[in-house]
């Protein structure tokens, strides 16, 4: 729809006043590349949703409201939760005459392709408002919520008439761990948690870091779920008393057809064996290091060291801060034919095309060092290192970065600083150091905030507070460099967001984001190295040179509308 016929249709409705569209189309005409509807919006004179009804009437499409209608699952689940949620879209009727979907953007052709080439019939669009939709994805929920309990309850009672010994092979103990299963990749979980205790079986999923009780079970037929997962993972069935180690995968289903891979953990606990096993999606490739959270100077630190084709780059954090995931990142950016790459992990997380992957394999031999050693000797460009945990290591890995090789690992320390000395610690030589050391990343990750939070100003005692914690004037300048925010605008006068709960978004967060402090090693860094200075001293120097810390970062991104900061308070643990 062009800018004069969407001008008809706004004052046909009346939507926005006369004055209004006047000086939305006096900056069209000095920038015709711009859209009248997108205009407005951005000046905040009209909504997306009404856009999108004008659009639709302009193109015949039935406006539908869902609200209070209960949608019979059979036709809900024609479409995917997570197709549903990415692009606003459920089915909610079907006929003779096809299957009918109600979205909220009329012009999302990709997404009725992909339905339509999943159902294999005709797709009726219907357009509906942001209510609809969130009362329709809330059926997805209940459905679920019902269905999962419905099997498992069922399931578990045939499971306690039968006999006592199980071996994971009996019917209904592969449906309750295939049901438990789908229901976390469902739910979105990073990990699967199952804990024997005195009477129960607790269940527990991890989504967007934080632990939620998804269900307790009978204790009875805890022996064969453990024996049903010992088997997908080609683990011992007679081995009780050690920890073991596996990994499997399973077809999602689905419109892509993706596939998820299962990293098991088995540890015997006092009332039985305890499982943790962390979910890989292996279509989680693709991402952007700005989609990570990376940005401005940082982001171009980060860049230059990776155009280097020799030296090291280090990410570092605690357990679960997303360092694999910044790792395959910077991999599969530099995935190019005229480079070869291999790496040394534990585990291998995810395949990657093109790129030589070794798991570690110390029962055999086969550890970090080892297995270092050895594919230097296979003429690679960029080495990948899992982690890098003891002197042996370290030794080879700078000793790679000395002799043509672009190395990238990680290590666990709490800051970008820290990297330093606990390199000295592994028995890096500082002179080394500063020949081979490009850039350090430290990072976390906070969860993301839903759409329609509540927006809210800081007061003076809130900024005063923040000012103990982090330089805010290092923040306000960032955030103006990168346009973020006004050239005008003050902590007072900048909007911050709370989380807002609803049965849509039960915790106000989905999904997750990185924080980050990155390090580049200059010249005035490099000197405090050779003096083998504290990380406190290296720290310092680095933010005289501009480099935000951890909790700067996570202001710089709460601004921008991504996080909460009650969110990095927690994360950062200040």
């Amino acid at each position: 729809m062009d800018s004069q016929n969407l001008k008809k249709f706004i004052e046909e409705y009346g939507l926005v006043s006369n004055v209004d569209i006047d000086k939305a189309m006096e900056e069209i005409k000095k920038d015709p590349s711009k859209d009248l509807g997108r205009v407005l919006i951005d000046a905040g004179k009209l909504s997306e949703e009404d856009l999108n009804i004008m659009k639709g009437h302009t193109l015949g499409i039935p406006l539908v409201d869902l609200k209070g209608e209960k949608i019979d699952t059979t036709v809900l689940f024609e479409i995917p939760e997570p197709i549903a949620r990415k692009h606003n879209i459920v089915a909610y009727k079907k006929s003779d005459k096809g299957l009918e979907v109600a979205m909220l953007d009329p012009d999302d052709l990709i997404a009725i392709d992909f339905i339509k080439k999943k159902v294999g019939g005709k797709i009726l669009p219907r357009l509906t408002d942001k209510e609809s939709i969130r009362f329709a994805l809330l059926q997805y929920q209940k459905s679920l919520k019902a269905e999962f309990g419905d099997i498992i309850s069922k399931e578990a009672r045939q499971v306690m008439a039968t006999a006592e010994d199980l071996t994971g092979e009996e019917l209904p103990i592969v449906h309750i761990v295939d049901t438990l299963l789908n229901h976390a990749i469902i739910q979105r979980a990073s990990d699967i948690h199952i804990e024997p205790f005195e009477k129960d079986l607790m269940i527990r999923y991890r989504v967007d870091g934080i632990l939620h009780d998804a269900m307790s079970l009978p204790m009875k037929i805890a022996p064969g779920i453990i024996a049903r997962i010992k088997v997908l993972s080609q683990l011992r069935l007679d081995e009780k008393r050690l920890p073991q180690d596996g990994r499997f995968k399973i077809e999602t289903g689905g419109i892509t057809g993706s596939k998820v891979s299962f990293r098991v953990s088995i540890l015997p606990t006092y009332f039985g064996e305890k499982v943790v096993m962390r979910l890989l999606p292996e279509d989680s490739k693709g991402f952007t290091l700005e989609s990570l959270g990376f940005h401005g100077a940082g982001l171009e630190a980060l860049h230059k060291a990776m155009r280097q084709t020799v030296g090291m780059i280090l990410v570092t954090g605690p357990t679960g801060s997303g360092k694999s995931t910044t790792l395959y990142t910077v991999l599969d950016i530099l995935n190019k034919p005229e480079v070869n790459i291999s790496t040394i992990e534990d585990p291998v997380e995810y395949q990657m095309p093109r790129v030589n992957q070794t798991q570690v394999k110390p029962e055999i031999g086969l550890t970090f060092a080892s297995g270092l050693r050895s594919l230097l000797r296979q003429d690679p460009d960029i080495v990948m290192v899992g982690e890098i945990r003891d002197k042996e290591t370290a030794g080879l890995a700078i000793n790679a970065a000395l002799t043509g090789h672009l190395v990238v690992s990680t290590l666990h320390t709490n800051s970008a600083a820290g990297a330093i000395p606990r390199f000295i610690d592994m028995g890096g030589e500082p002179f080394l150091l500063v020949s081979t050391i490009n850039v350090v990343v430290a990072q976390r990750l906070v969860r993301r905030l839903c759409d329609g939070n509540e927006k809210y100003f800081l007061s003076k005692a809130e900024i005063k507070a923040l000012e103990a914690k982090a330089d805010l004037n290092k923040v306000l300048e960032t955030l103006k460099q990168e346009k973020v925010v006004k050239a005008t605008d003050t902590f007072e006068t900048i909007p911050f967001y709370k989380p807002k709960l609803s049965d849509v978004c039960p915790t106000g967060y989905a999904s997750r984001v990185s924080i980050h402090e990155i390090l580049p090693v200059s010249p005035a860094v490099k000197d405090l190295i050779i003096k083998r200075g504290t990380s406190d001293q290296i720290e310092a120097q680095a933010r005289r040179e501009g480099m935000l810390t951890l909790i700067e970062d996570g202001l710089f991104q709460a601004a921008s509308g991504l996080t909460s900061i009650e969110e990095i308070l927690r994360v950062a643990n200040e």
